[in-house]
């Protein structure tokens, strides 16, 4: 995948308005869930293909200019297309997990959600996430943190699978380099130390052929660190929220900063998540927290906070940051 193409998984959107029920908007029909369902699986299958033929090949997901905008390629080869299953399985059962255990907890608490909607793209991972929307406002701390913590432990549990199968079908020493070098977060690289711990003849992670399960368990990693993040109505900040509306006000604006700065040192990616947290929209609702904060909320919180140590990294891009932007433009590297 290219950096910046893969949008991290959107976040319900909260209607503010006091709102009857017969102004609410109106589901969508079943049928928009599946076509949108059907239309993912085909994009991120199509490069799935892509990956698991470079893959069998020897060689990285991401090796030549090909690699990055394959789609005439892929259209010459539809009938490699269950290649790709491996790779878009993965990616969906993660986006799903997440947003599904999201919908289960509005459920829960009675709020009204949405189904998921999938979003293919032509992207370097065929999607740019999955959303669902709240129909209804949430009233309690309880509901604001159930919502907000079941969507990234969900796709975490199934991230811990899928990662673990596709590092142990993994292969050593690439036949070639990686035009794009993909930095593993804590939960791979401690993986990878587990495997070879157990066949001491595997090399260090950032010299092996990725199986396309494990760059689709990488995105999705991905997606479940950046969603946690602290601010705005990503889900670390519905959870931030919960904690205390004063400290996500000032934790969003400490958050854009901060990423304002990853973006510039480490993974220019970072840039356009700190823009996104300024929009009006991704400005928090208020919601009423007249209910005490329990044990089980804190421990919610402490596995939220273990789980994004995990699966963040500062430069999930190598090479791929604001400064290193200009010194290519610069010295025309």
């Amino acid at each position: 995948m290219s950096a910046g193409l893969l949008n991290p998984v959107a976040e319900p959107v909260v209607e503010t308005p006091q709102v009857s029920a017969a102004r609410r908007p109106a589901s969508s029909p079943i049928w928009v869930h599946l076509l949108l369902f059907l239309l993912t699986l085909f994009t991120t299958t199509a490069l799935g293909m892509r990956y698991m033929v470079n893959f069998n090949q020897g060689k990285p997901p991401l090796t030549s200019s090909e690699d990055i905008v394959p789609h005439v390629w892929i259209a010459g080869h539809l009938n490699l297309l269950p290649l790709g299953l491996p790779f878009s399985l993965t990616l969906l059962a993660i986006l799903l997990a997440h947003e599904f255990a999201h919908y289960a907890a509005c459920r829960y608490v009675g709020v009204r959600a949405s189904l998921p909607y999938l979003l293919p793209a032509p992207t370097l991972s065929g999607t740019v996430g999955a959303v669902i929307r709240l129909r209804s406002r949430i009233r309690s701390r309880r509901a604001l943190l159930l919502i907000g913590a079941s969507g990234p432990i969900a796709g975490f549990l199934v991230a811990i699978v899928t990662t673990w199968v596709g590092l142990a079908n993994s292969r050593p020493e690439p036949v070639a380099s990686s035009i794009v070098r993909f930095n593993p977060p804590l939960l791979l690289q401690i993986f990878h130390v587990l495997l070879q711990g157990a066949n001491h003849s595997l090399p260090d992670i950032y010299n092996i052929v990725p199986h396309p399960m494990v760059v689709a368990s990488w995105v999705g990693v991905l997606i479940t660190a950046v969603n946690l993040i602290p601010a705005g109505q990503l889900d670390g900040g519905h959870i931030l929220y919960a904690i205390s509306p004063k400290a996500h006000h000032i934790g969003t604006q400490i958050t854009i900063g901060v990423l304002m700065l990853l973006g510039t040192v480490y993974w220019i990616g970072w840039l356009l998540w700190a823009m996104l947290l300024m929009l009006p929209a991704m400005k928090h609702p208020n919601v009423p927290l007249d209910d005490e904060m329990e044990p089980w909320q804190v421990g919610v919180i402490a596995v939220c906070g273990v789980i994004f140590l995990l699966c963040f990294s500062l430069q999930p891009f190598a090479d791929a940051s604001l400064v290193a932007e200009f010194s290519r433009i610069t010295w025309g590297r």
